[in-house]
């Protein structure tokens, strides 16, 4: 099935934003089908349309195109002269055009052994720029990232916002794009819309699928969880055992947002017949954390500044990937709005953490706290609704403990919005589709 290109506006302000500084190499990161290549594609668009660049000026290679790679390990298609940095590099290097401005533009990158040889001869050319993508976090591990000597930008991507979500299927289906966002929030469609995105996700793929149920749940198991699984993770580690990675995959999508250790992993586990051992489960996070399936949110303490090392939470990169896993029968909707939170505030460029502070004889939590880097902290809690006026005094107790000016928010469902002392009480859907929200 062949995926209609959406603009994705965010993305491609980043990345045109570093177009022309071809001293640096421009990296797009992100979960394997989130729309890399397809923003390169678009990006390559771009250039042609605004006469940036002409065909013979874009040299584009998918290194998925020359390695394919089964449960065993990696196995090299028919074009296998390329499959070693040296060839690869004299193929592009033969191929540029002398007295202009090339841009490269390698997908897949760290499935090249010594991916970082190319990258670095081309950067060092001064008619070429380059831009790689890449699946997995593991390319920046030792020394490979200062190989470049800082000169590197990272672009990271995700899977569809709800915002994009809505934008998209209102693109390829019978969805009515309302006249104006007031009709948007007065329309019926916004809680089925919300429905259907974090039980079918945003990964682009899906929204060619016009709901087909089975058909998402099939690519989403099939061919993003599984190829990622195998690829990523069963052999980089040499993982003997896949089942038990599996166990340990569904664990952590049925405990977003839990407080979560090792020891914990390794007990809820062995309740449900699994023996893991916790340095395995401990490998198991990281090929998970590397391959963008997963986030770590570590606890921050706000009064001192400082980041806990223990008891972080996790969040999944897409929740119709944790429906597909998991089904629907416990949808724990409070856990999967604030992931949902938390994945826009990553998008719009924050570093988030949970916040903890004590007051009043005890410790108490803020559900994300929110920094740009070089910036000042924002204060975020998330609850379905907060109308109880006991909920409310509950929302409210550790954002009010907080003694400083920064901004501080409780997004929920409640239609309403108001202030309380200084503390923005928002629609959470508003929030989310703001006009203004910049990926930072």
């Amino acid at each position: 099935m062949s995926q209609i290109l959406i603009d994705r506006p965010i993305y491609l302000k980043n990345l045109t934003r570093w177009l022309g500084q071809n001293d640096l190499v421009k990296i797009v990161t992100g979960v394997r089908r989130c729309g890399k290549s397809k923003l390169l594609e678009l990006f390559q668009s771009h250039l042609l349309y605004s006469r940036i660049a002409t065909d013979e000026q874009i040299i584009s290679i998918n290194l998925e195109d020359i390695f394919q790679t089964n449960e065993i390990g990696l196995k090299l298609t028919e074009n296998k002269s390329l499959s070693s940095y040296e060839a690869l590099l004299n193929y592009i290097v033969k191929r540029l055009k002398q007295r202009q401005m090339n841009y490269v533009f390698i997908d897949e990158i760290q499935l090249l052994e010594n991916w970082e040889q190319v990258a670095n001869a081309l950067r060092l050319k001064e008619n070429v720029d380059v831009y790689l993508t890449g699946s997995n976090a593991y390319m920046f591990s030792g020394d490979l990232a200062n190989s470049f000597g800082g000169r590197y930008v990272e672009i990271k991507m995700h899977p569809y916002s709800l915002a994009e979500y809505y934008n998209a299927n209102t693109y390829v289906s019978d969805l009515k794009v309302p006249e104006s966002r007031e009709e948007f929030f007065n329309r019926n469609n916004l809680s089925f819309v919300y429905k259907k995105y974090i039980t079918e996700g945003g990964f682009p793929q899906t929204v060619n699928m016009l709901f087909d149920r089975k058909m998402i749940n099939d690519y989403l198991h099939d061919t993003v969880y599984m190829n990622t699984l195998h690829k990523d993770i069963v052999r980089r580690f040499n993982i003997a055992d896949s089942n038990k990675l599996d166990a340990v995959v569904q664990y952590m999508f049925d405990n977003i947002g839990n407080e979560t250790s090792l020891r914990s992993i390794e007990r809820g586990l062995k309740s449900g017949g699994y023996s893991v051992s916790a340095p395995s489960i401990d490998t198991f996070l990281k090929g998970l954390l590397d391959s963008y399936l997963l986030y770590k949110c570590n606890r921050y303490d706000i009064k001192g500044k400082k980041y806990l090392d223990s008891n972080a939470k996790y969040y999944v990169v897409d929740l119709g990937l944790r429906t597909a896993l998991l089904g629907q029968k416990d949808m724990d909707a409070g856990h999967i709005l604030e992931n949902v939170v938390y994945l826009e505030l990553l998008r719009r460029g924050y570093n988030v953490s949970v916040g903890r502070i004590y007051a009043t004889g005890k410790n108490l939590e803020v559900d994300f706290v929110a920094q740009k880097a070089g910036g000042t902290p924002e204060y975020y809690q998330v609850a379905l609704y907060t109308l109880e006026p006991e909920t409310l005094k509950r929302e409210l107790a550790p954002l009010e403990a907080i003694d400083d000016n920064y901004p501080k928010f409780i997004l929920s469902m409640d239609a309403d919005s108001g202030d309380n002392n200084g503390i923005k009480r928002m629609n959470v859907f508003r929030w989310l589709l703001e006009e203004n929200a910049d990926s930072g």
